[in-house]
């Protein structure tokens, strides 16, 4: 039985936090999360903070985006558009530490000659080699504890050049409700509807981010709630808004 409780984060594990989960189970899974990101209007609210976060920024630099927990590379695909839209310069990193994840996202963004693919652990050494001008967070942080995400966030921060862009869940009474509907007519998986539950009881509060916010260093930041029960979260390293 999936819990929701107001007072507090979920801890319960989502299925496909299981790497053993791949074949055309984790395919039908990774469209079924496209497809429910896309009809909620979880993309735009990514691509809509990267035009804040770049406002004023010199379009001849390139610039090196990558995406925590990228799944199918959806989110980088879109990013890849909106950067051709808008005359931006984009090299695009995908990290995932899924190996079946990382191989089907090289397959699904095969036409995208500036998107690229690493299988990393993202709390290994690695990460802190990796030279970036924006992190994206979509729908990842809420997969962690509070104090792991206070430790990648500083992380991040500490590394990228321009900021962090985070897009997450509203822990809602009301949108635990309206999943259950809308998976019964927009999911084709039994997995998607059980995690996208758990994933929203997992979800935050303003104030849990604010206070994650204020353990964060160098940084300024501004949180906003957005339809569907979505915060979009922008962090500018050096800059006060």
């Amino acid at each position: 039985m999936i819990r929701f409780s107001s007072k507090s984060r979920s801890k319960q594990l989502e299925i496909m936090d299981d790497f053993s989960l791949k074949g055309d189970k984790m395919k039908e899974l990774l469209t079924d999360l496209k497809n429910v990101n896309k009809r909620l209007g979880g993309n735009t609210i990514t691509t809509s903070a990267l035009s804040k976060l770049l406002a004023g920024h010199s379009k001849k630099e390139m610039i090196t985006l990558i995406d925590i927990g990228c799944g199918d590379g959806e989110m980088l695909r879109e990013c890849a558009r909106f950067g051709k839209r808008n005359g931006f310069n984009f090299r695009l990193l995908g990290l995932d530490a899924n190996a079946f994840i990382v191989e089907e996202a090289k397959i699904r963004s095969k036409d995208f000659h500036n998107i690229s693919f690493q299988q990393i652990d993202i709390f290994s050494i690695e990460i802190k080699e990796l030279d970036f001008d924006i992190a994206l967070c979509t729908l990842f942080l809420h997969h962690f504890t509070n104090n792991q995400i206070t430790d990648l966030l500083n992380l991040l921060i500490t590394r990228a050049k321009v900021g962090i862009v985070i897009n997450d869940l509203h822990r809602n009474w009301l949108a635990f409700s309206l999943f259950m509907i809308f998976g019964q007519f927009f999911l084709k998986t039994k997995i998607a509807r059980h995690d996208g539950l758990i994933s929203i009881a997992s979800g935050f509060l303003r104030k849990e981010l604010e206070d994650i916010s204020n353990k964060i260093n160098y940084s300024e930041s501004i949180i906003k709630w957005k339809w569907a029960f979505r915060y979009q979260w922008i962090i500018k390293k050096g800059v006060k808004y």
